[in-house]
C-alpha cells in the first residue's frame, strides 16, 4: 500500500509514468455496447478495412478513460481526490487500435490553494503514449485535491514508517 498523498505532496515539475495496458477488441466492443456509440469506424472490420486506418479504431473517449484509470492505479490520487475539474485542450493525436499498449505520462504543471484553503487545485498535463512511444492523446485535466488533515503525519514520517502520536 502506498502512503497517502495530499495537496502539499505535489509540486510543479513532478512527473509520473503509469504502467501499460493493452487495448483489446473486447475493450472496444464493450465500450461501443455500453456507450451506444456503434459507429462502424469502431465496430465494423469490413467497413474499417476500406477507411483511413484500415482497421477498427478505439473510441477517443475510451483512450481518455483508460488514461484516467491508469492514473488511478498510481495510487497517488486515491486518498486526496475531491473532484475532476475539466478536460482542456484534449487532442486525439493518433488512433488507438486493438493490440496497442498504452501508458500515461503525467506532469504537474500548476498547484494552487482554493479560496477556502481546505483543498488545492492540481493542473496536470497528460500524454497517452503507445508501445512505440508515440503520443496518441494529450491534454490537461485539472483535479481538486484535499489538503493534509491536521492529524495526518508528514509525508516523510509516513514514507519511513514512523509512528505518529
Amino acid at each position: 500500500m502506498t502512503r497517502p498523498w495530499w495537496f502539499e505532496d505535489f509540486e510543479v515539475g513532478q512527473r509520473f509514468i503509469t504502467q501499460g495496458r493493452t487495448i483489446t477488441e473486447a475493450d472496444i466492443g464493450s465500450f461501443a455496447a455500453w456507450s451506444w456509440d456503434t459507429n462502424p469506424v469502431h465496430t465494423d472490420a469490413v467497413h474499417a478495412a476500406s477507411g483511413r486506418f484500415g482497421v477498427p479504431i478505439a473510441h477517443g473517449i475510451l483512450g481518455t478513460s483508460v488514461a484516467l484509470g491508469l492514473l488511478s492505479r498510481l495510487g497517488i490520487f486515491e486518498t486526496c481526490s475531491i473532484a475532476l475539474l475539466g478536460v482542456d485542450d484534449w487532442r486525439f493525436v493518433a488512433p488507438i487500435v486493438a493490440g496497442d499498449t498504452v501508458r500515461c505520462e503525467l506532469e504537474i504543471i500548476g498547484t494552487r490553494l482554493t479560496s477556502r484553503g481546505d483543498a488545492g487545485i492540481l493542473d496536470r498535463s497528460l500524454v497517452l503514449v503507445n508501445q512505440h512511444d508515440r503520443p496518441v492523446q494529450r491534454g490537461r485535466i485539472g483535479l481538486m485535491v484535499a489538503t493534509r488533515p491536521d492529524d495526518s503525519p508528514p509525508a516523510e514520517a509516513v514514507a519511513l514508517g514512523a509512528r505518529h502520536p
